[in-house]
């Protein structure tokens, strides 16, 4: 998927979710007032942050996908891990002042048996915010967009916030005013602690967090598998927004032409794409395969891959099969 066919889908996605949060966020708030709910009037604060949140994402995964110029060389991917920092912040800010209305409220007694009409207001909320966290979620999922799936989770976090305040709605009705209040203020402890989850998320792709341990498998099995590749070793990679970058090492036959190495080298970065479509790029190091047999190991293995084994611990026992077959195959004689 390019860039481009990505930011169209984004958009899509949050076009809609924007529509769906203000219409929702008129609701909310009509019925809260008309009903004297303290929680609904709430969870409408929550929605109205949805939909500044949405703003923001559409912000952060158009700028990411801009590409490469002069002062920013890796492209523009961190703008969208910038929009979930901002994004989560937005969250924990909302969840804040809403849990401080509903602290004031339970301080001062102010309970009000809230009206039938937030009751169907927050069964309307429910489902709706269910179904755009798992559309938005389905998504973002599909275009690896970071800021997409925060915006899920912001989605189910109102979804959660409509479920709490129908839980207070219903037993003010009932005969415990105090609930509704209550509802409030747990309304505001989902709300931040979705926050707080979406704002450390961003953090980690900040310091250049290393992606899900399958990514690097993945990429050992496909470099391992890649014609004229003996061994791989010292495999980095960092998350940069939705993109990954790596850096690893080589093993080629010593005997080979420089620019034999160069295009197995070549052919490694097109092999490790084709399985994982979220590589951005691969740096490749060519090193000569040392071959040594030593007193605690009677395999062959060779010298580079034995000081830096980041690459086969990343390998499964078909892998490894398949990198003493290369050792075999090249024929390198200890001592070489």
């Amino acid at each position: 998927m390019d860039l481009k066919e990505r930011e169209i889908i984004g958009n899509q996605v949050l076009v809609r979710t924007i529509y769906g949060n203000i219409i929702l966020t008129i609701l909310k708030a009509l019925a809260g007032f008309v009903a004297g709910s303290t929680a609904m009037i709430s969870d409408a604060v929550h929605s109205l942050s949805d939909v500044l949140s949405t703003v923001v994402a559409m912000i952060g995964i158009k700028i990411s996908n801009k590409p490469a110029d002069a002062t920013h060389h890796y492209g523009h991917g961190r703008a969208e891990t910038v929009a979930t920092k901002i994004l989560a912040m937005l969250i924990m800010v909302t969840g804040a002042g809403i849990g401080w209305t509903a602290m004031k409220n339970l301080i001062a007694g102010d309970f009000n048996v809230p009206g039938s009409s937030a009751l169907w207001a927050a069964s309307l909320s429910i489902v709706i915010k269910e179904w755009m966290y798992r559309y938005t979620r389905k998504k973002g999922e599909e275009i690896k967009s970071n800021a997409l799936i925060a915006d899920a989770h912001h989605h189910r976090s109102d979804a959660f916030s409509s479920v709490t305040a129908l839980i207070g709605i219903a037993g003010g009705r009932l005969g415990y005013p105090i609930l509704d209040p209550i509802a409030g203020l747990a309304v505001a402890i989902l709300i931040l602690k979705t926050g707080a989850e979406l704002y450390w998320q961003s953090i980690q792709e900040l310091v250049d967090h290393a992606p899900d341990e399958e990514i690097l498998k993945e990429i050992a099995r496909s470099t391992v598998t890649t014609p004229g590749v003996i061994n791989v070793h010292d495999i980095k990679a960092r998350t940069y927004g939705p993109l990954v970058y790596v850096d690893l090492k080589i093993c080629v036959n010593r005997h080979i032409p420089v620019y034999k190495g160069h295009d197995i080298a070549h052919d490694t970065v097109n092999h490790i794409k084709k399985h994982l479509p979220e590589i951005k790029d691969v740096l490749v190091h060519v090193n000569p395969c040392i071959h040594v047999i030593d007193e605690f190991d009677d395999r062959p293995h060779c010298g580079h891959c034995s000081a830096l084994p980041r690459g086969e611990m990343l390998l499964g026992d078909e892998e490894l099969e398949k990198v003493s077959e290369n050792l075999q195959n090249h024929g390198i004689e200890e001592g070489e």
